[in-house]
């Protein structure tokens, strides 16, 4: 399963080197994330209130070129094989054909107490562990 959101780049994206801020790329990819999620029918406040909460586990990130004012970007999201207690997704942010970041993510469900809860069936019909 994918998803592509489009991004552009405002001045508020900006760092002082005129280039997008690097925790920016995080924004974009989160926006990825809960775009992909909400597609399969609930939005995240809606898992949340069935006590699927959502949160990064890990994160491995590469920046491979800035991001500049103006520039019309896409977010595509897929998920990849995990586990009932992973979710795994691999994200890239292109401009054009030009890649500028990927990262891959890990991401686990907690309940309400912060326990770790096995994901959703229908988040883990991708994986084959």
């Amino acid at each position: 399963m994918e998803n592509r959101l489009p991004v552009k780049v405002y001045y508020e994206d900006m760092d002082s080197l005129g280039v997008v801020y690097y925790v920016n790329y995080l924004k974009y990819f989160e926006r990825g994330r809960t775009e992909l999620i909400a597609g399969l029918g609930k939005t995240v406040s809606e898992w949340n209130q069935e006590g699927h909460n959502f949160v990064v586990f890990n994160m491995n990130i590469t920046f491979h070129k800035p991001g500049r004012l103006g520039d019309e970007a896409e977010v595509l999201t897929e998920i990849v094989p995990g586990s009932a207690y992973k979710l795994k997704m691999r994200q890239r942010l292109y401009r054009g054909d030009e890649l500028l970041t990927e990262a891959d993510v890990i991401v686990v469900c907690l309940d309400g107490d912060f326990e770790l809860r096995e994901l959703p069936e229908i988040l883990t019909v991708w994986d084959d562990e």
